[in-house]
Parts: C-alpha cells; structure tokens; sequence
C-alpha cells in the first residue's frame, strides 16, 4: 500500500451519517458557547490535539496538506512553535523527526506520545517525549506482525492505570484491528481484527454532496474513533464508516488469557453515532462525536440515543478531541474534504483550520 493510499485512508476518516434516533438540538442560542481558541495559517493544518495536566497544547499536523512539519505546540498568544525542537519537528532524517503522525496523546507523566505511522521501508512507532524535562522519553517499535501491509496507524489512548496504549488502526478491510503496546515492556498485540467491532459498515462517506472515495470506490473505512472514560473502566471506540459506538473494559482488553472469540463476547454496543473521526466521554456517560458531513458536533447519550449540540459553519470538518486543564473540551478543524487528498489533487481548503473549544455537559479528564 503506498503512502499516498495510506494518507488517503486516514483522511476519509470521518464524515457524517445519522441514526434513524438521532436528534437536532436547537443550536442557535448554544453556538454562543462554541468558541474558537486560535486559527492556522496553511503552513500549520491541525489534526490531533493533546493537552497536558499543566495546560500545555500540542498538535499533529495533518499530513494530507504535505507539510514537512509534523508536530506543533500551541502558545497562549495563539501562535505556535515546532516542537519538541527543530531536529524532532519535522520529516523523518536520520533517526529524528517524523513520517507522518495523527495520534497524539499525553500520559498523566506528562509525556506526550506521537504516533508514527508505518510504511513499506519503516516500522510503525510511538515516540515519547518528557515535555517536563524536554527531552526523548521512549520509542516503542510496531513491527510486522503487530502491523499488516494495510495498517494506518491512525489514532491513540493512553491507559494510565494499566500502563497501556490503545491504537486504532485502520487497515484495510477486514484487517482493521485495535492494538495494545505496553508502555513498560513495549509488548504488543492486535486484538478484535476480523470483527464487525472494527470493520466499516457498507454506508457512504458524504460531504457537501460529494461522496469520499478510495481507488475509484466509495470509502469505507473501519476502526478509528477511540477514547476511554475518566476512570479509565471502559475503552470505547467504532468504525469511521459506522453507525455504532461500542465499549469494552479495560480488565477485559487486557485479560491475555481471553482467545479472539470470548473476547469479542465482552464488547457491548453503547449507542448510535454519524460516521466521524474523533470521540471523547465525560464523566457522565456522554459520548462527544465528531459529526462532520453536517458540520456539528453531537453526543452519545448514555440512554444510547445521538443528539446535535452544535451545529455551526465554522465545523469544516472537526477532527481530534482532548480535555484541557480547565475542563473544556478542545478540537480542531481541519477542513480535509477540501485538501489535496482527497479532492483531487486541489487545495480548497480556505484556511479553515483551527481549534475550538466547548463546556461538556459533564466534567471529564485532563489528556483524553
């Protein structure tokens, strides 16, 4: 699978489809709540967002707009800087840098953790990085047959009480899986391949009247919505390409004694959700969904149904959350459907990128 294919699998990885329970909030007087924290220029196109327990905000920068640089942090003045430094900002070159990274995270250590995806002539890698004592933390190899030849690691969750990252990757097909890397010992496996959990539903990716495709065909892309609860109980997660938000506890996903089958037992469907890229929970049970072919942002209640809270034309495309420190949540907007990648080798992104912020109906945690 070259790069680019792989780039274009990421990038289909939201858009917006309803259930047949789904509800529109009145939005007119809520939208005042919404509010933009700080926009990019078409240097620095978002994709992920990680917040530390001090307040510090990093970013990915979305591969899709072939940027060399490939993190950023955020500054209070709303200006940004390559981080961690120059050598480590940008594409990969001589054993610094960067291939391409979405997934980032930070553990309650405050160690920010990038996701580097794999490729034909590389390994996949997590690369730490102290962001108290600047400085390399760890990297963590995800190596063959941690991967496959369709893998994108796309996003992550860290697992602080058990020492662990979950990594949505989505592979092609029936490959899609959930992988688990043991921070100490760098152990990995891939879990729920091959499971309706994980694989995209047959519905179509729309956007502004436009129908996302991969190879000539409508996309349907499998496992890359994760997130856990604040107590870090319960690991939820669903397809791009699918109606469904699931959950599995974290005692189970990390019981290595449960085979494929008694594993899959253990996941429950939590709720109806549109076709999106990221997700976050509050500490009540609310599920924020990214809803993107409508420009919103919904939620999942914990009743299973799915309603609007936001709806709003500054959604072009809302991509990654993360609590911060003041227990808003954060995420950005990245307009993708508008970016080369998947729109015809064209740029009509309009400098549409920023990140935003909202109050949760319910607090939730710092770094999700």
């Amino acid at each position: 699978m070259t790069h680019i294919k792989k780039l274009l699998l990421a990038a289909a990885c939201s858009t917006a489809l309803l259930g047949s329970n789904a509800v529109t909030a009145n939005t007119a007087g809520q939208n005042a709540d919404l509010k933009t924290v700080a926009t990019f220029d078409a240097q620095h196109p978002p994709g992920n967002i990680a917040i530390t327990p001090s307040g510090r905000k990093f970013l990915s920068v979305h591969g899709f707009f072939g940027q060399k640089q490939k993190i950023m942090e955020l500054l209070s003045d709303g200006t940004t800087k390559p981080y961690p430094n120059e050598e480590w900002a940008y594409a990969y070159n001589n054993g610094k840098g960067f291939y391409d990274v979405l997934g980032i995270n930070v553990s309650s250590d405050g160690v920010l953790w990038m996701l580097d995806t794999s490729g034909p002539d590389h390994a996949g890698r997590l690369v730490g990085w102290d962001t108290n004592k600047e400085q390399l933390h760890k990297i963590i190899y995800l190596a063959k047959p941690t991967i496959t030849d369709t893998s994108f690691l796309n996003d992550l969750v860290i697992d602080n009480k058990h020492g662990v990252v979950y990594i949505a990757d989505t592979a092609q097909s029936s490959q899609a899986a959930i992988i688990t890397v043991n921070l100490k010992t760098g152990v990995a496996r891939r879990v729920l391949q091959n499971s309706h959990y994980t694989t995209a539903e047959n519905i179509d990716m729309v956007i502004d009247g436009r129908t996302m495709s991969l190879g000539g065909q409508p996309a349907r892309l499998g496992v890359n919505p994760i997130t856990l609860d604040p107590n870090e109980d319960w690991l939820y997660f669903g397809s791009m390409s699918g109606t469904s938000v699931y959950r599995i506890a974290t005692s189970d996903i990390n019981n290595e004694s449960l085979w494929a089958k008694a594993l899959e037992d253990k996941v429950t469907r939590y709720g109806t959700k549109p076709i999106s890229d990221g997700i976050i929970v509050d500490g009540g049970g609310n599920v924020y969904v990214t809803d993107i072919t409508n420009g919103a942002i919904g939620v999942v209640k914990p009743t299973g149904n799915y309603e609007v809270l936001f709806k709003d034309e500054r959604l072009s495309w809302p991509d990654g959350f993360s609590y911060g420190a003041d227990h808003k949540i954060y995420f950005t907007v990245d307009d993708l459907h508008n970016s080369p990648a998947l729109n015809n080798g064209k740029n009509q992104s309009h400098g549409k990128f920023k990140v935003m912020s909202f109050k949760p109906l319910v607090k939730g945690k710092v770094g999700r």
